[in-house]
């Protein structure tokens, strides 16, 4: 499933690190110009030669690429933080965004709150509201002279179910989701004039959102702004209305990046591998294991990070106190040492214990939910289709997301389809 494509070059010169002024050469530097899975052979020959390399991109960083050290990251909230930088690049903020930007314990008191509102039985109740969704987009596809997987399917559908998990208005969800389109896509040229155009924007949206939900009173242990704002009542928490909110606009941000990313993923990989889409046509049973061994090869997130708090050492280098860590995922998720025959895509494959979800205090909360949509998603998809194909190059998003940005397709409906 990788595309052959040699390791990126390292920048020539000597660089320094910001934080502590330390002179350091550059080691690595992500690829510009990446295709659909070309990054992983990047990765394999870090794993290989250089397992934690520093890069002075993006005002320098260290990268963790293999299981073990991403995995021993994630577990110790004490020695590595998110309080300080959790994405590289480092966006500049007004104030921190909950819950992200915090630490255990204040990062558990929103936990606390939210989970309750992943759980399985509160979000297959909006099962439906996703297949509707994922069958109106399908149709459209279909319809269109020149179909994307991710303009006219992924990017929509993951707008449409986070909201209906809200419980949005039509007027808010048709608004979120041409604004979260435009959003995702400003993030990936890094337009910052849009990006805070649009930030300012999401959160007038999470005060409103905030506003009309609370105005009908709903459950809190069954709705995400009521059992924010029950939290932001209980004076024993550091909770307020104002970080509630923040909180709902951070979220709604994470609902659409991360499936929009792996569903976009998910289609370009069966789009290229016809005798698996037929497989799973035949035998849909077989696509909760599918969607498990696509979610541990094309894992959306590499730019996540975490800041040492003090001085320490990662496979043999040593990181001073408040260096920046990004921990490559997809890279941990392909890493030889953990899973036999990385590369390839194995159904059913034994002991898939895969990152793609993160580890740790900081595991998304969302991952009952971010499956279930893959799995409405693809199962429309494929019985609405009699096969679908690459209409073209696949174009990658930028360093912020690991996943397609276009993925132009040619399809053949189903009998009976439009």
């Amino acid at each position: 499933m990788t595309t052959p494509h040699p390791p990126s070059t390292p920048p020539s010169g000597t660089g320094s690190c910001p934080f502590t002024g330390e002179a350091r050469d550059s080691e690595w530097s992500p690829d510009r110009n990446e295709t659909f899975g070309s990054a992983h052979a990047d990765y394999a020959a870090l794993r290989a030669q250089n397992p934690f390399p520093w890069s002075e991109d993006f005002g320098g960083f260290w990268a963790a690429t293999t299981y073990e050290d991403i995995l021993a990251i994630t577990q110790n909230d004490e020695l590595f933080s998110t309080a300080k930088q959790n994405v590289v690049p480092h966006v500049p903020r007004a104030s921190r965004r909950p819950p992200l930007h915090f630490d255990p314990p204040e990062h558990t008191e929103y936990r606390t709150a939210i989970d309750p509102v992943f759980r399985r039985s509160v979000v297959t109740e909006h099962a439906g509201a996703f297949r509707d969704s994922a069958r109106r987009l399908v149709d459209g596809m279909l319809m269109e002279t020149s179909p994307d997987a991710v303009r006219h399917l992924a990017a929509p559908f993951a707008m449409d179910c986070f909201a209906a998990l809200l419980g949005l208005a039509r007027d808010q969800t048709r608004e979120i989701r041409d604004l979260g389109v435009r959003y995702g896509f400003a993030i990936q040229d890094m337009d910052n004039p849009v990006i805070e155009e649009c930030s300012r924007r999401l959160y007038e949206i999470a005060r409103d959102i905030y506003d009309r939900r609370l105005a009908e009173d709903p459950d809190p242990s069954r709705d995400l702004v009521a059992g924010l704002h029950r939290a932001a009542l209980d004076p024993d928490t550091a909770i307020t209305e104002t970080s509630a909110v923040a909180t709902i606009r951070q979220l709604i941000v994470a609902g659409m990046g991360a499936p929009q990313a792996v569903l976009g993923s998910c289609v370009a990989h069966l789009a290229t591998d016809l005798e698996l889409q037929a497989h799973l046509r035949a035998h849909p049973e077989d696509l909760p294991s599918a969607i498990e061994e696509m979610l541990r090869l094309h894992a959306p997130y590499r730019v996540f990070a975490r800041t040492a708090t003090r001085d320490t050492v990662i496979h043999g280098r040593t990181v001073a106190q408040d260096e920046p860590i990004a921990l490559l995922f997809p890279s941990a998720n392909r890493d030889e040492t953990r899973f036999e025959d990385p590369d390839s895509f194995v159904l059913r494959r034994k002991q898939n214990s895969h990152l793609s979800f993160g580890r740790g205090s900081h595991r998304c909360p969302a991952a009952t939910m971010g499956r279930l949509e893959l799995l409405i998603a693809l199962e429309e998809l494929l019985e609405r289709t009699e096969t679908f194909s690459l209409a073209g190059d696949i174009v990658m998003m930028n360093w912020l997301e690991y996943g397609p940005r276009h993925v132009p397709l040619t399809v053949r409906p189903a009998a009976g389809m439009p």
